[in-house]
């Protein structure tokens, strides 16, 4: 099963930067109520794993964990419950143990050379990070010329204005960014600001939705 099934047709993954698990079960609700039920747990924080178990025990949230930078850390998210993988670079070993555990991963590239590394480990969707100072979208148009095999999850500096454009590329499968779980609105409480900014941000590849801007 690849990232994108496992996304289940949810095209923007909420990347989470949280450590305090108590407050996991709240947002895994406001995840869920703003229709958008995904979940980047990011291993930035020494409570990481312990807010993805959290997480991950809500059974309507795809739970994945993000910036994983050694198979170590890999063993310790799957114990965890994440159902995919997210690396910000390409790590052969960090992709090796997923794939023997038969799990997704989706390592960072930012070049040529990493694509063409990404392949030989028989990959074909990757993230293209840090999406915005590595050129944007013009840089996905050029990658995607020379590997129209392959698709991106462009992450990094992706804001509600400019997901719409990327997303409208046909190589990008999905676009990873954090305006609907800022870390201001995670630390004040502020669920229902979460809910409303994933029920916009669904909006924004489903413009049929009740609400959707013209």
């Amino acid at each position: 099963m690849s990232a994108t099934d496992v996304l289940g047709g949810h095209r923007i993954v909420p990347v989470v930067v949280l450590d305090d698990p108590a407050r996991a079960d709240a947002l895994g609700a406001a995840l869920v109520e703003g229709g958008l039920p995904v979940a980047e747990a990011t291993f930035r924080t020494p409570g990481a794993a312990a807010v993805l178990r959290r997480l991950a025990e809500n059974a309507d949230l795809v739970v994945g964990a993000g910036t994983v930078l050694t198979d170590r850390q890999v063993d310790e998210a799957l114990e965890a419950g994440a159902r995919f993988v997210v690396s910000p670079g390409l790590s052969a070993a960090v992709v090796r143990r997923c794939q023997d555990a038969g799990v997704p991963v989706v390592p960072g590239v930012a070049t040529p050379t990493e694509v063409m590394q990404a392949l030989d480990l028989g990959l074909d969707t990757v993230k293209f990070f840090p999406a915005e100072a590595n050129g944007g979208l013009p840089t996905i148009k050029a990658l995607a010329a020379a590997f129209p095999q392959v698709r991106f999850m462009p992450t990094g500096g992706i804001t509600a204005e400019s997901a719409p454009a990327y997303l409208a590329h046909p190589a990008v499968a999905a676009v990873g960014g954090s305006w609907m779980v800022a870390g201001d609105l995670l630390a004040a409480g502020r669920w229902d600001e979460v809910a409303a900014r994933c029920a916009a941000s669904t909006r924004l590849y489903h413009p049929t939705l009740e609400g959707a801007p013209a």
